[in-house]
Order: structure tokens, then C-alpha cells, then sequence
């Protein structure tokens, strides 16, 4: 850690040459994350005489991940939506030249205060206090993310276009491909999904939005009195239907409580309710059990490239051996549910 800290110092003097005795403390690994690899650090420095401390979070690529993302799309949604009903960190600097920390990495401000993991703590004190008012965050902030206009926004142009019937054909054959890569073993059930959901489209998205693609509990920071603060995890974000983020947030696979509430928060009609007031859209049943249907296999797909990740040495997080193997079960089970077929 320490050649670490040195040379993100240097970084620093080089974006701030103002800036006089730069230290880097307390860098430590935050870990379980599946597609970077993150780093609390508290920077220390004076510019025009005035001493400054940052607590700032180190986003950098790793040499294997769960999914094969692209830093910058995370780095601008974070900088689009600075400001706006959709709380984020303060972007600082997005780095692409592997000189630095050989990797290429970006860097954002932490909110501290909060908790990052609050779906491990949900029926603990004080979350458990606060989980109604979470829970409306939560879906009507989502609600805010999918409303948002891409070009008010300045994403459409540095998200790749899609055509609204084309949307659930772009993220099926994503999925779909994830699975025919890296399956070590036939995976019967999410083959019949797959073929289920070629043979019956979706309708077509109300608009084009923003779609987060990981708009779930975990990856939003809460305080202790009940207050979501950020939204994190933009890596996989894109253009698409709203409805995708909508399934993926009510999906069985994330009621950490272990009842039927969608993120361990609230009843689904409720979160489904907030969610359409807050974007203006419907959920349309058909659109939604479509999209959701989709969402694990996604999923399904996720497990399945840790664990051959971890399975192949190409990355030894012992995380991603774990998922691969714990998750899929679980996930094949919730797709059997949602295609009528598990009683």
C-alpha cells in the first residue's frame, strides 16, 4: 500500500501543481466490489498557504472482474447527474494512461457518515429504524434517474445510441454471450429462459432513459437517520428502457430480509407505486415480467463469469469463487419461479 499511496501522491502534484506537501494516508482496500477495485485514502496537502484534508475513494481497473465495464461510463454519470435529484460523489479525475497506477483508475470524493453495505444491516439498529423512509428513497430516486433526459444530461453522446425496439435485443444477446463464454458446465434453465424471452418480446420502451443497471440495496450509502446519499456503481449504466432498472431493483435475488419486500424495504406494489410517480412511467405487467425474467438471467450470467474467473486463475478474489458458486443456484431457482415452474 505504501508504494501505492507514493505514487498516487505524484498523481495528485501532477493535476495540482499549486499544491505543495501532498501525503496520502490511511489507503486501505474496500473489498466486494466485482467490477474495480476500490480504495478509501484521506488526502492531505496546502494550496495558497491554506491547509486541505479530502477523504477521497480510488476506483481502479483490475486485472479480472466480474463484468467487463467501461471506467469512463462510470466516471460521467457521476459527473451528469452532480447536482440533481439523484445524489452522487463529487467526480475529481477520470485517468486512462497507465503510468500512474498501471492501471487505468478514476477518483471521487467519499461521503462519509454512511454505510455502504446497509443490506447486511437492515434488521439492525439504526436501519431498521428507517427502512419506510429508505425504501421511498430509494424507488423515487430511481424513479428521478429514469425520468432524467439523456441530452439535457450530455450522456446521448457519450452513451452508444439505441433504437427503442431494439433495447431488450441489446441486453439479451449481452447476457446470452456472457453465458456462452464462460460457462463451465450446461446451464439447462437459463437456456429455456433465454429462449422464452427471444420468443416473447417486450413492448417497447415509453422513452429512451438512463438506465443505471445496478439499481439496487448496496449500492446507495445511507446515514444513520435513514438518509440515502449517493448512488453508487455506475459502471454498467446505458441507455435503454426504464423498465430494466425497475426489474432489477424489485428482483427476488436482492430481499436481503428474507421476506418478499424488494431490497429488504418496502412491499412491491409500494416500490412499483413510487417509482411511477416519481418518472412519470408505467410499469406495464408485461414489460415488467419480461424485464424482470431478464434480470436473472443477468444475473445468472454474473455468477457464472466470477466463478470462471476464479475458476480459470485469472483472478484469485476468493469473492468471486463464492458467488459463482453459492448465487447460481439461488438464481436458477428465482427463474423457475418467475417462468411459472417452481411451486
Amino acid at each position: 500500500m505504501a508504494d501505492l499511496s507514493e505514487r498516487f501522491a505524484r498523481y495528485v502534484a501532477h493535476q495540482w501543481p499549486d499544491a505543495s506537501d501532498i501525503r496520502v494516508e490511511g489507503l486501505s482496500r474496500i473489498h466486494g466490489g466485482a467490477s474495480r477495485e476500490t480504495y478509501r485514502l484521506r488526502l492531505k496537502l496546502r494550496r495558497d498557504g491554506v491547509a486541505e484534508e479530502r477523504p477521497l475513494i480510488l476506483r481502479r481497473d483490475p486485472s479480472g472482474s466480474l463484468i467487463e465495464t467501461e471506467r469512463a461510463t462510470e466516471y460521467n454519470a457521476y459527473r451528469a447527474f452532480q447536482g440533481t435529484a439523484v445524489p452522487v460523489p463529487e467526480p475529481l479525475w477520470l485517468e486512462e494512461d497507465e503510468q500512474w497506477l498501471d492501471r487505468p483508475f478514476f477518483v471521487m470524493e467519499e461521503i462519509t457518515g454512511c454505510e455502504s453495505s446497509p443490506q447486511t444491516l437492515l434488521t439492525t439498529p439504526p436501519y431498521q429504524e428507517h427502512i419506510e423512509r429508505m425504501g421511498e428513497q430509494k424507488w423515487r430516486i430511481l424513479g428521478a434517474l429514469n425520468k432524467a433526459d439523456p441530452g439535457e444530461l450530455g450522456l446521448a453522446d457519450l452513451m452508444p445510441a439505441v433504437k427503442p425496439e431494439e433495447c431488450w435485443q441489446r441486453e439479451l444477446l449481452k447476457w446470452e454471450e456472457m453465458i456462452d463464454e464462460d460457462e463451465m458446465t450446461p446451464q439447462p434453465i437459463g437456456r429455456a429462459a433465454i429462449r422464452w424471452l427471444r420468443r416473447h418480446p417486450p413492448p417497447p420502451p415509453q422513452k429512451i432513459s438512463v438506465v443505471h443497471a445496478d439499481f439496487r440495496t448496496g449500492n446507495f450509502l445511507a446515514d444513520g437517520e435513514g438518509n440515502i446519499r449517493a448512488i453508487l456503481d455506475w459502471e454498467m449504466a446505458h441507455l435503454g428502457n426504464a423498465i430494466e432498472d425497475l426489474a432489477w431493483s424489485i428482483s427476488r435475488i436482492w430481499c436481503w430480509a428474507r421476506d418478499d419486500r424488494p431490497g429488504g424495504l418496502l412491499p412491491r406494489d409500494r416500490a412499483i407505486a413510487l417509482w411511477e410517480e416519481a418518472s412519470g412511467l408505467r410499469a406495464d405487467p408485461e414489460a415488467l415480467h419480461w424485464w424482470e425474467l431478464l434480470a436473472n438471467l443477468k444475473a445468472l450470467a454474473i455468477w457464472i463469469s466470477g466463478g470462471n474467473e476464479y475458476a480459470t486463475g485469472s483472478n484469485h478474489d476468493t469473492i468471486l469463487g463464492f458467488t459463482g458458486w453459492w448465487l447460481t443456484n439461488s438464481q436458477n431457482r428465482a427463474i423457475l419461479e418467475i417462468m411459472g415452474h417452481l411451486t
